[in-house]
């Protein structure tokens, strides 16, 4: 489960809207805002883009994707 606050609070620290992240992603920001939701997962290519977009550190990426 990811921590859906923390992840749209480092999108806006990026200055980044969901929108253009979805873009980025090359997926509908309607599949976007239902993964943030966590009604459907993440690939591990999207993990791996957003890590890179944002540029996440490992500690921050664990704190966002895998922590309860």
């Amino acid at each position: 489960m990811i921590n859906e606050m923390e992840l749209k609070a480092e999108c806006v620290r990026k200055g980044i809207s969901q929108k253009e992240l979805a873009s980025k992603l090359g997926i509908d920001a309607v599949t976007l805002y239902r993964r943030f939701k966590g009604e459907s997962d993440f690939s591990r290519s999207e993990l791996q883009m957003i890590r890179s977009i944002l540029g996440l550190t490992d500690e921050r990426f664990i704190e966002i994707f895998f922590t309860v």
